[in-house]
């Protein structure tokens, strides 16, 4: 019996120790991947092949489903967990953020629009809008 109990306890402080070493070995998440300067909500993340990926919001939630693989690519700097998993194949667009919202980050098959010559993206619908209202507000946003 006592043998046992033992065994058991040595299994538990294994697994602990173990844990620990797992969890200090990445660093810990603190900002969002797609509004770069939001902090996480640890209530709002989404699955991202077997890994665990905060966000801010339920908003960005829907904006990383819209593109996951992207996202994880242009993400590991905020969300330094997904560099196991983030495709080696995908290239970043050259604009990587929204003009109108410029901290939220945009992807290939997001609204868009030729302006000037150039394909603009934005986060949403709504970003394309306001852009559309008033073009020369935005521009400085476009670098």
């Amino acid at each position: 019996m006592l043998k046992h109990v033992f065994t058991k306890t040595l299994t538990v402080a294994a697994f602990l120790i173990g844990f620990a070493v797992t969890t200090q070995a990445a660093p810990a998440q603190k900002m969002c991947p797609l509004m770069i300067e939001d902090e996480i909500d640890e209530d709002e993340f989404v699955i991202y092949k077997n890994v665990k990926v905060y966000t801010c919001c339920g908003t960005c939630k829907k904006l990383w489903k819209q593109n996951p693989d992207y996202y994880a690519v242009v993400s590991v700097e905020q969300a330094p967990q997904l560099k196991a998993v983030a495709s080696k194949t995908i290239k970043p667009l050259a604009q990587q953020f929204c003009p109108v919202y410029s901290d939220t980050r945009v992807h290939p098959k997001g609204p868009s629009m030729e302006y000037k010559g150039k394909k603009i993206y934005f986060s949403k619908e709504r970003a394309l809008t306001r852009f559309k209202s008033n073009p020369t507000k935005y521009e400085k946003n476009l670098k």
